[in-house]
């Protein structure tokens, strides 16, 4: 049985010219991932199905679990095997969920799967054939990265980091794929739990030997980080944000609130907003200055469930999408920046699809003329890359902004098989297109849609970025 076929999502003929002739082959700019940096520099070779393709997938965790199978399976300490299996047997419960076509997808890519569907009876099969593939050079940590052609990769770090791994692989000249880090400064901000924050000052103090006894020793403690992220290739930073502060504040009341949580005291709800909105500006700053581009993940609810986040931590899948109120306050962050001239490039993402057309219109406030697409609408990111979060994202970027200068598709994966999200947003990109020209509401010109395929897919982010690519 053929699910996933050369036409899929593709049903027209110009959308099959359009993805066939001009997106299938593009390369990659991945330039927002979790994908662990030292396995890209150990050229990690997987053991087997399961560490390549479940471990750190909080995305099938959830549906794991939804599907009644038992945390043992899916974070704790059964086997390879046994995680397999339940995986397998939770796949055809996953039908109209997008898990259900990107399961197959990495099965057709980069494994050759594509005469079968994913299930009890086939998992045998899949296991075998999978296994010996990931046994050979072409299937290791920068071998999948190659056969998906990514010529760039965006990690996402923190300001402490060394990035050690990063300078290893820079080191290999063979490698012909641009790893660099993405600075994440979220610790830096979460003065909400002084206890936490203070743990991570005295961190951020060692690793850029300054003393942070005041406000602007925090200062300059992350500018001389953010001076070694940028010796080391960093040209993006990127922030998580439940909601966007819009606290007024002035440069007395911030210093007195971080002697505050200096000292482990605790802050009010108010003064929490008021220093992060300060952060943010001042973390802004220093990207203008040299030239970066920032990304504000916007609208995640984190860690809602504390009893499973006491026994096994974040980033496992109990996460949520937020109902946040932030179009003044972010307009005001953005305002601020413009007025003193230190709006650098900035790609917004919402996790709420209430906000797409805020955001569709949010960033025609602040586009200057200097760059085309200085300001972004992001690709549909997290709970919203998948078919209907795309499609709603692409629409609003078309009708309330420039579709043509999108920077498109990201991973937002800590999976080195997740490349299939690429070919899933292509697919989705030309099927609408070709829709379209169908129906005579764009011309019925291959070669012009051709262009817009191919800029999206690859071009625009290239040209937008200041990054180095392998040839």
């Amino acid at each position: 049985m053929t699910f996933i076929h050369d036409d899929f999502l593709l049903n027209t003929p110009q959308a099959k010219v359009l993805y066939h002739d001009y997106a299938k082959d593009m390369p990659i700019v991945d330039y927002h991932c979790h994908l662990p940096p030292e396995q890209v520099a150990e050229n990690r070779q997987f053991r087997n199905l399961t560490e390549v393709w479940l471990a750190g997938d909080h995305y099938k965790w959830r549906a794991l679990r939804a599907n009644g199978i038992n945390e043992r399976f899916i974070t704790g300490n059964a086997s390879d095997r046994e995680k397999f299996d339940q995986w397998c047997t939770t796949v055809p419960y996953t039908l109209r969920n997008p898990l259900y076509h990107w399961t197959h997808l990495e099965l057709r890519k980069p494994f050759g799967i594509s005469d079968r569907l994913l299930d009890s009876s086939s998992a045998q099969y899949v296991w075998d054939h999978c296994n010996e593939l990931l046994k050979t050079s072409g299937f290791t940590a920068r071998g999948l990265m190659m056969q998906a052609k990514v010529k760039m990769v965006g990690t996402t770090d923190d300001p402490v980091d060394d990035l050690a791994a990063h300078k290893i692989t820079a080191a290999d000249k063979n490698f012909a794929c641009a790893m660099l880090p993405s600075w994440r400064p979220d610790n830096a901000m979460a003065v909400d739990n002084p206890d936490f924050y203070n743990r991570y000052l005295d961190k951020l103090s060692a690793v850029a030997d300054v003393q942070i006894t005041h406000f602007d020793d925090l200062l300059k403690a992350l500018q001389v980080r953010h001076d070694y992220f940028h010796a080391n290739g960093c040209r993006l930073s990127d922030h998580g944000l439940e909601t966007v502060p819009g606290a007024d504040f002035t440069r007395e009341e911030i210093e007195s609130i971080f002697n505050r949580v200096r000292s482990g005291k605790s802050l009010t709800a108010h003064e929490v907003e008021q220093f992060q909105i300060c952060m943010l500006i001042e973390l802004a700053i220093m990207d203008h200055a040299k030239g970066w581009a920032q990304q504000f993940h916007i609208g995640a609810i984190r860690n809602n469930n504390p009893r499973l986040f006491r026994q096994i931590g974040p980033n496992t899948g109990f996460d949520s999408i937020g109902d946040h109120n932030y179009a003044k306050p972010l307009a005001k962050f953005l305002g601020r920046l413009d007025d003193n001239n230190q709006l650098t490039k900035t790609i917004l993402y919402n996790l709420n699809p209430r906000d797409n057309e805020m955001i569709g219109t949010m960033i025609g406030n602040f586009q200057d003329g200097s760059t085309p697409g200085k300001i972004q609408f992001g690709s549909g990111w997290w709970f919203l890359d998948q078919m209907d979060g795309m499609t709603k994202q692409i629409d609003a970027l078309s009708q309330l902004g420039l579709l043509s200068r999108f920077i498109g598709m990201l991973t937002d994966s800590r999976s080195f098989l997740s490349y299939s999200r690429h070919d899933y947003f292509r697919r989705i990109l030309c099927g609408m297109l070709g829709r379209d020209m169908v129906n005579g509401i764009l011309p019925n010109d291959s070669k012009m849609l051709g262009k817009l395929v191919q800029d999206i897919s690859f071009n625009n982010a290239k040209n937008y970025f200041s990054f180095v690519l392998p040839e």
